[in-house]
């Protein structure tokens, strides 16, 4: 082959890599640009899934657990008992260092409905361990249905978490919403968005690993401790 026909050869491939290359390019952009849109879409739905949420008029269960992450929320849980919506309260996930004294006392609640009615949960570490603290007490109580309390951003994470860890037993979401969401132009407002926007990374990560089988850390202290003891 002469030496013209090598450079013609040389240059015709030079030209297929090229526009392979750009090719494979193009793609990458239009999968990561589906991929955004994609993931933008799911946000504003969830946004706007949390932002309907309500409680239910007349809420009603065996039993209310409620996720601590604000007086707030043990306010509402501790008034739902008062009120006979539930036979007992579970608060999941108080520092070890609160005591059922400071509770009942931030809660102008009486001493005796916390002694006959109301358990401290000072073992889980997150929500997976709510979830499993949760499993523990309905498993000791012998309970088919639980009224949820928890912020509405944090709900559908929360019901996630302990529909896996007790596949047969009924949750009924009680919503606490500290902000109205669609009355409020929360995309103006940093801290929403941004509080907003982790939990949603946090519940399509749950999701997923729900989706792979995958197993997480139980989010006990107690399992921490009884695994950093052993051999």
């Amino acid at each position: 082959m002469s030496d013209s026909g090598e450079t013609r050869q040389r240059g015709t491939l030079v030209r297929r890599h090229v526009s392979l290359r750009r090719r494979v390019v193009r793609l990458t952009f239009y999968v990561l640009l589906l991929i955004a849109g994609m993931a933008a879409a799911g946000f504003l739905y969830f946004a706007d899934s949390v932002a309907s949420l309500q409680p239910p008029a007349n809420p009603k269960a065996d039993a209310i657990v409620v996720l601590t992450g604000g007086f707030q929320r043990i306010d509402q849980a501790v008034d739902l008992l008062k009120n006979g919506a539930g036979k007992r309260l579970l608060i999941s996930g108080v520092h070890p260092s609160t005591t059922g004294g400071q509770i009942r006392r931030n809660t102008q609640s009486s001493a005796d409905l916390f002694k006959c009615c109301v358990d401290i949960g000072h073992d889980a570490i997150d929500t997976i361990g709510n979830a499993n603290e949760t499993a523990n007490w309905i498993r000791d109580n012998g309970y088919r249905s639980i009224l949820v309390v928890t912020n509405n951003y944090h709900m559908p994470r929360s019901l996630l978490e302990l529909r896996r860890a007790n596949p047969d037993i009924e949750f009924i979401a009680y919503p606490v919403v500290n902000s109205d969401l669609k009355s409020t132009n929360w995309l103006a407002n940093p801290m929403v968005l941004k509080t907003i926007l982790l939990e949603y990374v946090k519940l399509t990560i749950a999701s997923a690993r729900d989706a792979l089988g995958a197993h997480p850390a139980s989010g006990l202290r107690t399992e921490t401790k009884d695994a950093s003891r052993s051999p």
